[in-house]
Protein backbone atom coordinates (compact mmCIF):
# COMPACT_ATOMS: atom_id res chain seq x y z
CA UNK A 1 0.00 0.00 0.00
CA UNK A 2 0.95 3.20 -0.93
CA UNK A 3 1.94 5.65 1.90
CA UNK A 4 3.45 9.60 1.98
CA UNK A 5 6.45 10.41 2.53
CA UNK A 6 6.04 12.22 6.44
CA UNK A 7 9.46 13.59 6.65
CA UNK A 8 8.45 15.85 3.61
CA UNK A 9 5.17 16.54 4.76
CA UNK A 10 6.77 18.36 8.09
CA UNK A 11 9.02 20.76 6.14
CA UNK A 12 6.39 21.93 3.46
CA UNK A 13 4.25 22.27 6.53
CA UNK A 14 7.07 24.43 8.12
CA UNK A 15 7.77 25.92 5.05
CA UNK A 16 4.53 27.18 4.41
CA UNK A 17 4.18 28.03 8.18
CA UNK A 18 6.69 31.02 7.18
CA UNK A 19 4.61 32.95 5.14
CA UNK A 20 3.47 35.44 7.68
CA UNK A 21 4.86 34.07 11.03
CA UNK A 22 4.74 35.50 14.30
CA UNK A 23 6.19 35.59 17.15
CA UNK A 24 4.75 33.29 19.04
CA UNK A 25 5.03 30.58 15.92
CA UNK A 26 1.44 31.19 15.25
CA UNK A 27 0.46 33.15 11.45
CA UNK A 28 -1.37 36.34 10.07
CA UNK A 29 -1.94 35.79 7.04
CA UNK A 30 -5.11 37.74 5.91
CA UNK A 31 -6.86 37.36 2.19
CA UNK A 32 -4.80 39.01 -0.48
CA UNK A 33 -2.55 40.80 1.85
CA UNK A 34 1.47 40.58 0.85
CA UNK A 35 1.78 37.01 2.85
CA UNK A 36 -1.13 35.96 1.48
CA UNK A 37 -0.11 36.88 -2.21
CA UNK A 38 3.69 35.28 -1.36
CA UNK A 39 2.23 32.31 -0.14
CA UNK A 40 0.04 31.99 -3.38
CA UNK A 41 3.38 32.85 -5.59
CA UNK A 42 4.90 29.79 -3.47
CA UNK A 43 1.87 27.30 -3.83
CA UNK A 44 2.27 27.81 -7.46
CA UNK A 45 5.99 27.26 -8.02
CA UNK A 46 5.36 23.65 -5.95
CA UNK A 47 2.41 22.46 -8.37
CA UNK A 48 4.51 23.65 -11.29
CA UNK A 49 7.14 21.76 -10.10
CA UNK A 50 4.84 18.40 -10.71
CA UNK A 51 3.95 19.13 -14.33
CA UNK A 52 0.61 20.53 -12.51
CA UNK A 53 -1.70 23.35 -14.63
CA UNK A 54 -2.59 26.75 -13.01
CA UNK A 55 -5.99 28.62 -13.70
CA UNK A 56 -6.93 31.52 -11.50
CA UNK A 57 -11.06 32.36 -11.83
CA UNK A 58 -12.42 36.12 -11.49
CA UNK A 59 -12.53 35.57 -7.54
CA UNK A 60 -9.03 34.60 -7.32
CA UNK A 61 -9.56 31.20 -6.19
CA UNK A 62 -6.69 29.11 -7.47
CA UNK A 63 -7.13 25.21 -9.33
CA UNK A 64 -3.66 23.21 -10.10
CA UNK A 65 -4.35 20.38 -11.96
CA UNK A 66 -2.53 17.09 -12.88
CA UNK A 67 -4.01 16.02 -16.07
CA UNK A 68 -5.62 12.32 -16.17
CA UNK A 69 -5.10 10.04 -18.84
CA UNK A 70 -8.81 10.43 -20.12
CA UNK A 71 -10.60 13.78 -20.41
CA UNK A 72 -13.30 13.78 -18.00
CA UNK A 73 -13.51 15.93 -14.76
CA UNK A 74 -11.45 16.07 -11.91
CA UNK A 75 -11.27 15.21 -8.48
CA UNK A 76 -11.08 18.22 -6.16
CA UNK A 77 -8.73 18.05 -3.32
CA UNK A 78 -8.48 21.81 -1.15
CA UNK A 79 -9.38 24.52 1.13
CA UNK A 80 -7.92 27.51 2.11
CA UNK A 81 -4.76 29.44 3.35
CA UNK A 82 -5.75 32.97 4.23
CA UNK A 83 -6.02 32.92 8.32
CA UNK A 84 -7.51 34.90 11.41
CA UNK A 85 -4.91 37.75 12.65
CA UNK A 86 -2.11 35.63 15.16
CA UNK A 87 -3.92 32.36 13.77
CA UNK A 88 -2.55 29.13 13.58
CA UNK A 89 -0.19 27.22 11.09
CA UNK A 90 -2.80 24.21 10.13
CA UNK A 91 -5.95 25.83 10.20
CA UNK A 92 -7.08 25.61 6.62
CA UNK A 93 -3.28 25.85 4.67
CA UNK A 94 -2.97 22.27 5.69
CA UNK A 95 -5.90 21.40 3.57
CA UNK A 96 -3.90 22.32 0.75
CA UNK A 97 -0.51 21.07 1.59
CA UNK A 98 -1.67 17.55 2.26
CA UNK A 99 -3.30 17.57 -1.53
CA UNK A 100 0.14 19.14 -2.64
CA UNK A 101 1.89 15.86 -0.60
CA UNK A 102 -0.70 13.27 -2.19
CA UNK A 103 0.01 14.26 -5.63
CA UNK A 104 3.53 14.25 -4.32
CA UNK A 105 3.21 10.57 -3.50
CA UNK A 106 1.25 9.70 -6.90
CA UNK A 107 4.72 10.96 -8.55
CA UNK A 108 7.24 9.14 -6.78
CA UNK A 109 5.30 6.03 -7.19
CA UNK A 110 4.66 6.95 -10.93
CA UNK A 111 1.08 6.39 -10.87
CA UNK A 112 -0.68 7.95 -13.21
CA UNK A 113 -4.72 8.44 -13.16
CA UNK A 114 -7.57 7.94 -15.40
CA UNK A 115 -9.07 11.44 -13.81
CA UNK A 116 -7.44 14.55 -13.26
CA UNK A 117 -6.37 15.94 -9.75
CA UNK A 118 -6.90 19.52 -9.05
CA UNK A 119 -6.09 21.20 -5.90
CA UNK A 120 -8.06 24.25 -4.85
CA UNK A 121 -7.17 27.03 -2.85
CA UNK A 122 -10.57 29.16 -2.17
CA UNK A 123 -10.00 33.03 -1.50
CA UNK A 124 -11.36 34.76 1.69
CA UNK A 125 -12.40 31.70 3.64
CA UNK A 126 -11.72 33.07 6.96
CA UNK A 127 -13.94 36.28 6.52
CA UNK A 128 -11.29 37.87 8.81
CA UNK A 129 -10.80 40.64 6.53
CA UNK A 130 -13.11 41.08 3.69
CA UNK A 131 -17.12 39.63 5.52
CA UNK A 132 -18.17 37.23 4.75
CA UNK A 133 -16.31 33.87 5.83
CA UNK A 134 -16.12 31.20 2.69
CA UNK A 135 -16.96 34.72 0.30
CA UNK A 136 -15.53 33.19 -3.20
CA UNK A 137 -16.73 29.45 -2.46
CA UNK A 138 -20.42 31.26 -1.80
CA UNK A 139 -19.48 33.37 -4.85
CA UNK A 140 -19.17 30.09 -6.82
CA UNK A 141 -22.31 28.39 -6.02
CA UNK A 142 -24.79 31.49 -6.30
CA UNK A 143 -24.98 31.91 -2.21
CA UNK A 144 -23.34 35.55 -2.46
CA UNK A 145 -23.58 38.01 -4.51
CA UNK A 146 -20.44 38.79 -6.77
CA UNK A 147 -21.13 42.36 -6.95
CA UNK A 148 -22.07 42.84 -3.38
CA UNK A 149 -18.57 40.86 -2.44
CA UNK A 150 -16.82 43.14 -4.50
CA UNK A 151 -18.16 45.90 -2.68
CA UNK A 152 -16.48 44.68 1.11
CA UNK A 153 -14.24 46.87 2.93
CA UNK A 154 -11.52 45.90 5.15
CA UNK A 155 -11.11 48.11 8.38
CA UNK A 156 -8.92 50.65 6.31
CA UNK A 157 -11.58 51.23 3.72
CA UNK A 158 -10.03 49.16 1.04
CA UNK A 159 -12.38 46.80 -0.74
CA UNK A 160 -12.39 43.63 -1.96
CA UNK A 161 -12.79 44.22 -5.12
CA UNK A 162 -9.44 47.18 -4.95
CA UNK A 163 -7.51 44.19 -3.19
CA UNK A 164 -8.80 41.77 -5.77
CA UNK A 165 -7.12 43.88 -8.80
CA UNK A 166 -3.98 45.04 -7.16
CA UNK A 167 -3.32 41.36 -6.26
CA UNK A 168 -2.19 40.34 -9.79
CA UNK A 169 -4.82 37.41 -9.25
CA UNK A 170 -7.57 38.10 -10.66
CA UNK A 171 -8.70 35.58 -13.40
CA UNK A 172 -11.54 34.86 -15.22
CA UNK A 173 -14.66 33.40 -14.33
CA UNK A 174 -14.78 30.82 -17.07
CA UNK A 175 -11.73 29.12 -15.03
CA UNK A 176 -14.47 28.53 -12.02
CA UNK A 177 -14.51 25.38 -10.35
CA UNK A 178 -18.38 24.11 -12.87
CA UNK A 179 -18.05 19.91 -12.50
CA UNK A 180 -15.93 17.42 -10.46
CA UNK A 181 -16.11 13.78 -9.73
CA UNK A 182 -15.69 14.79 -5.81
CA UNK A 183 -14.14 17.24 -3.34
CA UNK A 184 -12.47 16.09 -0.61
CA UNK A 185 -11.77 18.85 2.26
CA UNK A 186 -8.74 17.84 4.76
CA UNK A 187 -8.73 20.86 8.08
CA UNK A 188 -8.11 20.37 11.48
CA UNK A 189 -11.06 19.23 14.12
CA UNK A 190 -10.87 22.86 15.35
CA UNK A 191 -12.58 21.08 18.72
CA UNK A 192 -11.86 18.40 21.33
CA UNK A 193 -13.87 15.84 20.06
CA UNK A 194 -11.02 13.52 18.03
CA UNK A 195 -8.20 14.16 20.97
CA UNK A 196 -10.61 13.16 23.92
CA UNK A 197 -11.71 10.59 22.56
CA UNK A 198 -8.01 9.18 21.14
CA UNK A 199 -9.57 8.85 17.69
CA UNK A 200 -7.11 9.63 14.65
CA UNK A 201 -9.65 10.68 11.98
CA UNK A 202 -13.10 12.23 11.73
CA UNK A 203 -15.26 11.51 8.88
CA UNK A 204 -17.09 14.08 8.10
CA UNK A 205 -20.30 13.97 7.61
CA UNK A 206 -21.82 17.31 7.16
CA UNK A 207 -21.60 20.49 8.60
CA UNK A 208 -24.26 21.63 11.28
CA UNK A 209 -27.28 23.87 10.51
CA UNK A 210 -27.43 27.24 13.08
CA UNK A 211 -28.97 30.43 14.02
CA UNK A 212 -28.21 33.64 15.28
CA UNK A 213 -30.16 36.08 16.80
CA UNK A 214 -29.70 39.50 18.07
CA UNK A 215 -32.52 40.08 21.68
CA UNK A 216 -32.59 43.44 22.87
CA UNK A 217 -33.61 45.32 26.02
CA UNK A 218 -34.65 48.55 26.64
CA UNK A 219 -34.55 50.71 29.57
CA UNK A 220 -34.25 53.54 30.96
CA UNK A 221 -31.11 55.94 32.10
CA UNK A 222 -30.23 57.45 34.98
CA UNK A 223 -27.94 58.68 37.99
CA UNK A 224 -26.23 55.60 39.26
CA UNK A 225 -26.50 57.53 42.59
CA UNK A 226 -29.32 58.66 42.86
CA UNK A 227 -32.03 56.34 41.68
CA UNK A 228 -33.63 54.02 44.49
CA UNK A 229 -33.64 50.61 43.42
CA UNK A 230 -37.02 50.10 43.44
CA UNK A 231 -37.59 52.88 40.30
CA UNK A 232 -35.08 51.87 38.21
CA UNK A 233 -35.83 50.38 34.60
CA UNK A 234 -32.10 48.62 34.25
CA UNK A 235 -32.25 46.50 31.17
CA UNK A 236 -28.99 45.07 32.35
CA UNK A 237 -30.22 43.22 34.89
CA UNK A 238 -32.91 41.85 32.85
CA UNK A 239 -30.87 40.81 30.23
CA UNK A 240 -28.82 38.73 33.22
CA UNK A 241 -31.73 37.36 33.83
CA UNK A 242 -32.96 36.61 30.37
CA UNK A 243 -29.13 34.69 29.48
CA UNK A 244 -29.51 32.52 32.41
CA UNK A 245 -33.10 31.44 31.62
CA UNK A 246 -32.02 30.31 27.92
CA UNK A 247 -28.95 29.12 29.27
CA UNK A 248 -30.72 26.83 31.48
CA UNK A 249 -34.12 26.39 29.34
CA UNK A 250 -31.55 25.87 26.08
CA UNK A 251 -29.29 22.95 27.94
CA UNK A 252 -32.49 20.52 28.79
CA UNK A 253 -32.90 20.28 24.87
CA UNK A 254 -30.39 17.89 23.49
CA UNK A 255 -26.62 17.03 24.51
CA UNK A 256 -25.62 17.98 21.18
CA UNK A 257 -26.55 21.49 21.24
CA UNK A 258 -23.75 24.20 21.55
CA UNK A 259 -25.28 27.92 21.76
CA UNK A 260 -22.93 30.87 22.30
CA UNK A 261 -23.88 34.38 23.82
CA UNK A 262 -20.86 36.45 22.39
CA UNK A 263 -21.65 39.35 22.16
CA UNK A 264 -23.09 42.07 24.85
CA UNK A 265 -23.33 45.77 24.34
CA UNK A 266 -24.26 48.00 26.66
CA UNK A 267 -25.48 51.50 26.33
CA UNK A 268 -23.77 54.32 27.16
CA UNK A 269 -21.88 52.12 29.09
CA UNK A 270 -20.74 54.40 31.96
CA UNK A 271 -19.89 53.69 35.69
CA UNK A 272 -22.36 56.26 36.84
CA UNK A 273 -24.94 55.74 34.74
CA UNK A 274 -27.90 53.38 34.67
CA UNK A 275 -27.87 51.54 31.04
CA UNK A 276 -30.60 52.33 28.76
CA UNK A 277 -30.06 49.15 26.10
CA UNK A 278 -28.83 45.89 25.72
CA UNK A 279 -28.05 43.80 22.97
CA UNK A 280 -26.62 40.28 23.46
CA UNK A 281 -26.48 37.89 20.93
CA UNK A 282 -27.41 33.76 20.45
CA UNK A 283 -25.74 31.56 18.41
CA UNK A 284 -26.79 27.82 18.51
CA UNK A 285 -25.91 24.93 16.40
CA UNK A 286 -27.16 21.71 16.01
CA UNK A 287 -27.34 19.05 13.25
CA UNK A 288 -31.45 18.59 13.72
CA UNK A 289 -33.54 21.00 12.33
CA UNK A 290 -36.18 20.40 15.10
CA UNK A 291 -33.29 21.16 17.78
CA UNK A 292 -32.72 24.49 15.93
CA UNK A 293 -36.34 25.23 15.80
CA UNK A 294 -36.44 24.64 19.74
CA UNK A 295 -34.08 27.14 20.19
CA UNK A 296 -36.11 29.99 17.95
CA UNK A 297 -39.16 28.90 19.87
CA UNK A 298 -37.59 29.71 23.45
CA UNK A 299 -36.44 32.91 21.99
CA UNK A 300 -40.52 33.51 21.10
CA UNK A 301 -41.47 32.53 24.34
CA UNK A 302 -39.22 35.62 26.53
CA UNK A 303 -41.65 38.42 27.12
CA UNK A 304 -41.81 41.46 25.37
CA UNK A 305 -41.85 43.59 28.97
CA UNK A 306 -40.41 42.93 32.06
CA UNK A 307 -39.25 45.28 34.99
CA UNK A 308 -40.47 48.34 33.00
CA UNK A 309 -38.25 47.25 30.19
CA UNK A 310 -39.14 46.15 26.58
CA UNK A 311 -37.93 43.17 25.29
CA UNK A 312 -37.41 42.07 21.33
CA UNK A 313 -35.12 39.99 19.21
CA UNK A 314 -34.26 39.72 15.40
CA UNK A 315 -33.23 37.29 13.66
CA UNK A 316 -29.58 37.91 11.93
CA UNK A 317 -28.99 34.86 9.84
CA UNK A 318 -29.34 31.17 9.99
CA UNK A 319 -28.13 27.71 7.87
CA UNK A 320 -29.37 24.48 7.00
CA UNK A 321 -27.69 20.99 8.44
CA UNK A 322 -25.95 20.22 5.33
CA UNK A 323 -25.42 16.62 4.73
CA UNK A 324 -22.45 15.20 3.19
CA UNK A 325 -22.08 12.74 -0.30
CA UNK A 326 -22.72 9.02 1.22
CA UNK A 327 -19.76 7.58 -1.13
CA UNK A 328 -17.21 10.19 -0.22
CA UNK A 329 -17.87 9.67 3.20
CA UNK A 330 -17.64 5.85 2.82
CA UNK A 331 -14.91 6.12 1.04
CA UNK A 332 -13.07 7.71 3.88
CA UNK A 333 -14.61 5.63 6.15
CA UNK A 334 -12.60 2.64 4.52
CA UNK A 335 -9.36 4.47 3.85
CA UNK A 336 -9.25 5.17 7.56
CA UNK A 337 -9.84 1.40 8.40
CA UNK A 338 -7.45 -0.09 5.37
CA UNK A 339 -4.65 2.09 7.04
CA UNK A 340 -5.88 0.68 10.43
CA UNK A 341 -6.83 4.46 11.84
CA UNK A 342 -8.99 4.72 14.56
CA UNK A 343 -12.20 7.19 13.41
CA UNK A 344 -15.19 8.76 14.64
CA UNK A 345 -18.68 9.96 12.34
CA UNK A 346 -19.09 13.32 13.48
CA UNK A 347 -20.57 16.86 11.64
CA UNK A 348 -18.85 20.07 11.78
CA UNK A 349 -20.02 23.06 13.95
CA UNK A 350 -17.63 25.31 11.88
CA UNK A 351 -18.64 26.33 8.78
CA UNK A 352 -15.76 25.60 5.95
CA UNK A 353 -15.65 26.15 1.49
CA UNK A 354 -17.06 22.36 1.38
CA UNK A 355 -20.49 22.67 2.63
CA UNK A 356 -21.41 25.30 -0.82
CA UNK A 357 -19.34 23.03 -2.77
CA UNK A 358 -21.24 20.02 -1.63
CA UNK A 359 -24.02 21.73 -3.50
CA UNK A 360 -22.74 21.17 -6.55
CA UNK A 361 -20.15 18.49 -6.06
CA UNK A 362 -20.35 15.28 -4.16
CA UNK A 363 -17.76 16.29 -1.28
CA UNK A 364 -17.09 15.16 2.68
CA UNK A 365 -14.35 16.25 4.67
CA UNK A 366 -11.34 14.63 6.35
CA UNK A 367 -10.89 16.22 10.14
CA UNK A 368 -7.35 15.43 12.17
CA UNK A 369 -7.24 16.23 16.05
CA UNK A 370 -5.94 19.27 17.30
CA UNK A 371 -4.25 19.41 20.21
CA UNK A 372 -6.62 20.81 23.33
CA UNK A 373 -8.81 21.59 20.70
CA UNK A 374 -7.52 25.19 20.23
CA UNK A 375 -7.76 27.31 16.87
CA UNK A 376 -7.50 30.67 15.31
CA UNK A 377 -5.11 31.45 17.97
CA UNK A 378 -0.74 31.30 17.55
CA UNK A 379 -0.81 28.08 20.34
CA UNK A 380 -2.98 26.01 17.82
CA UNK A 381 -1.12 22.38 16.98
CA UNK A 382 -2.17 19.22 15.51
CA UNK A 383 0.90 16.97 15.39
CA UNK A 384 3.01 15.70 12.71
CA UNK A 385 2.09 12.55 12.81
CA UNK A 386 -1.90 13.14 12.57
CA UNK A 387 -0.97 15.52 10.15
CA UNK A 388 0.52 12.25 8.57
CA UNK A 389 -2.19 10.17 8.68
CA UNK A 390 -4.43 12.89 7.24
CA UNK A 391 -2.55 12.73 4.71
CA UNK A 392 -2.89 8.86 4.20
CA UNK A 393 -6.31 8.87 4.60
CA UNK A 394 -6.46 11.62 2.04
CA UNK A 395 -4.60 9.55 -0.20
CA UNK A 396 -5.99 6.36 -0.09
CA UNK A 397 -9.68 8.42 -0.33
CA UNK A 398 -8.34 9.66 -3.25
CA UNK A 399 -7.80 6.45 -4.82
CA UNK A 400 -10.78 4.82 -3.88
CA UNK A 401 -12.18 7.33 -5.49
CA UNK A 402 -10.57 7.44 -8.74
CA UNK A 403 -11.56 3.25 -8.87
CA UNK A 404 -15.32 4.43 -7.99
CA UNK A 405 -15.70 7.01 -10.30
CA UNK A 406 -13.83 5.79 -13.83
CA UNK A 407 -15.61 2.03 -13.21
CA UNK A 408 -17.87 1.09 -16.60
CA UNK A 409 -20.77 1.53 -14.52
CA UNK A 410 -20.11 5.02 -12.87
CA UNK A 411 -19.22 6.51 -16.45
CA UNK A 412 -22.18 4.51 -18.08
CA UNK A 413 -24.21 6.63 -14.88
CA UNK A 414 -22.66 9.90 -15.27
CA UNK A 415 -22.96 10.17 -19.18
CA UNK A 416 -27.22 9.41 -18.41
Amino acid sequence: MKVCNAKRLQETIDTFAQFGKTENNGVTRLCLSNEDLEVRKYFIQCCEELGMTIKIDDMANIYATLPGKKDIPPIVMGSHMDSVEKGGRFDGVLGVITPLEVVRTLRDFNIELDTPITIVNFTNEEGARFDPAMMSSGVLVGKFDKEKMLQSTDKHGTTFGEALDASGFKGEELNRLKEALAFVELHIEQGPVLESEQKDIGVVEGVLGMVCYEITVNGESNHAGTTPMKHRKDPLFLAAELITQLKNELGTLDEELVYTMGRVNVSPNIHTVIPNQVTFTLESRHQDPKVIQQVEEAIRRLPSQAQGCTVSSQKLWGRDTVVFDSIVTDSIQAASEKLGYSSRRMYSGAGHDAQFIASIVPTAMIFVPSVNGRSHCEEELTSYEDCYKGANVLLQTLLALHDHYTSKEAITSNKQ
